[in-house]
């Protein structure tokens, strides 16, 4: 179903997680719940897979990972606040012990000059550590590309939290 770079990348963080005892969740919304469908396509995700949230839309933000409206009204959903935010509500409405957030332009509208399409805010929260947020600009034909390149991105991203 996915490409076999995002496949491998999906199976070691999920044999990583398991040695570590480590419990995941995604925040997504210009991936739409392919970090969790790539996560969820490899056997023995459930061993470290807890949950994920489509917070597509702004509503979704505030309502299911307590994003708060101001905060998105000041910063656009799009932005390193809003990434951060996301991730730290993933882990505040889950039992997991590592989120990741996604949110980004994946096309092919929707971009502006400041946020062009290919915009994408990354953020990790894991228990008792700083978050970690990264800022990529994909340039990407198609929105697939860009959405491949996003979840490449959180996989690289979680794998790197969870080491």
């Amino acid at each position: 179903m996915f490409p076999i770079e995002i496949e491998t990348l999906a199976r070691l963080l999920i044999d990583e997680a398991r040695e570590k005892k480590l419990r995941l969740t995604a925040v997504e919304s210009c991936t739409g719940g392919l970090v969790a469908g790539a996560i969820c396509a490899i056997s023995g995700a459930s061993d470290v897979f807890e949950r994920g949230f489509v917070t597509y839309t702004n509503r979704a933000k505030s309502e299911m990972v307590g994003v708060p409206g101001d905060l998105i009204a000041d910063h656009g959903a799009v932005s390193e606040p809003v990434a951060r935010m996301m991730a730290e509500g993933g882990l505040a409405n889950s039992n997991a012990h590592v989120a990741v957030a996604i949110t980004g332009i994946a096309g092919p509208g929707g971009g502006t000059p400041m946020k062009p399409v290919g915009t994408v805010h990354f953020a990790i929260a894991r228990a008792n550590r700083s978050v970690v947020h990264r800022h990529e600009h994909f340039d990407g034909e198609t929105r697939e590309a860009v959405q491949l390149a996003a979840i490449r991105t959180a996989l690289e991203m979680l794998r790197e939290a969870v080491a």
